[in-house]
């Protein structure tokens, strides 16, 4: 499969997944491209940490944009952890520094796993449509 074939059957999957499975989806991806640039920079591939850092803060910028923190009260608070996440990523990406990076991960490991843990409630607390039947 070429690489124009592969990007469409993965920005197509995308325009169909479910915006609460997109959200875990962002958060699951940001958190690979810190631990990838984290192991980049420690291994000195500086091309693949730069490109890994800047993929991490396109996620942060878009989720930034996507928040609306009038709708619930965490919502002030996760946009001050976005503030503080593109802040940190951009100055890992100039100093290359793990340290930092890992600060990063160290924030976000435990955000993937709350989004996780809502989105899988949240598909159990809705009715099965699908495949349901009317008596």
């Amino acid at each position: 499969m070429n690489a124009k074939l592969a990007q469409r059957y993965h920005d197509d999957g995308m325009a169909v997944t479910p915006r609460p499975q997109l959200l875990v989806k962002l958060y699951e991806r940001l958190l690979l491209d810190l631990r990838r640039a984290s192991q980049a920079v420690a291994l000195d591939q500086i091309e693949i940490a730069h490109q890994t850092l800047m993929h991490g803060q396109e996620i942060v910028y878009e989720l930034s944009l996507a928040l609306d923190d009038t709708q619930w009260d965490g919502g002030p608070g996760l946009r001050s952890i976005y503030d503080h996440l593109e802040t940190r990523m951009i100055e890992a990406n100039l100093r290359k520094s793990v340290e930092m990076i890992d600060e990063c991960i160290a924030v976000v490991a435990p955000l993937v796993d709350a989004w996780q843990q809502a989105l899988v409630i949240t598909q159990q607390s809705r009715p099965a449509v699908i495949g349901a039947t009317s008596a």
